[in-house]
């Protein structure tokens, strides 16, 4: 069940961060001063707003179950690798090999730290 927590909050900080890239997309305008009530009307602004929050209590609730130095590695890594794949397949934003590479490695690492944990 430590898992599945921790990989809810990855989904859900990864989704967040969509929502987030989806709300500063043309038609959409974030607020500025000559337009200061736009963000009312910017819906994916404030899901992924509620995402972030959402993936915050998954990871602390993670953290009751999983130490830090695994919960935290994992989530990040977790979420990198999905908003990279989300940037490829959602917004079509290229993805060089060495970022494949560098994701991989990174992906790797974390898998060697949470070997340790049973």
């Amino acid at each position: 069940m430590k898992w599945v927590i921790l990989l809810l909050g990855i989904a859900a900080n990864a989704s967040a961060s969509v929502m987030v890239k989806l709300a500063m997309q043309p038609p959409r305008r974030f607020p500025s001063l000559s337009t200061p009530l736009a963000a009312l009307s910017n819906w994916p602004f404030w899901l992924g707003l509620g995402l972030y929050g959402i993936a915050f209590v998954l990871y602390a609730s993670s953290l009751s179950r999983l130490p830090l130095n695994v919960a935290h590695p994992t989530l990040t890594t977790g979420s990198v690798a999905a908003v990279a794949l989300c940037s490829v397949f959602i917004f079509r934003e290229p993805m060089s090999l060495t970022t494949l590479v560098g994701i991989a490695l990174v992906v790797a690492g974390v898998a060697l730290i949470t070997t340790q944990v049973r």
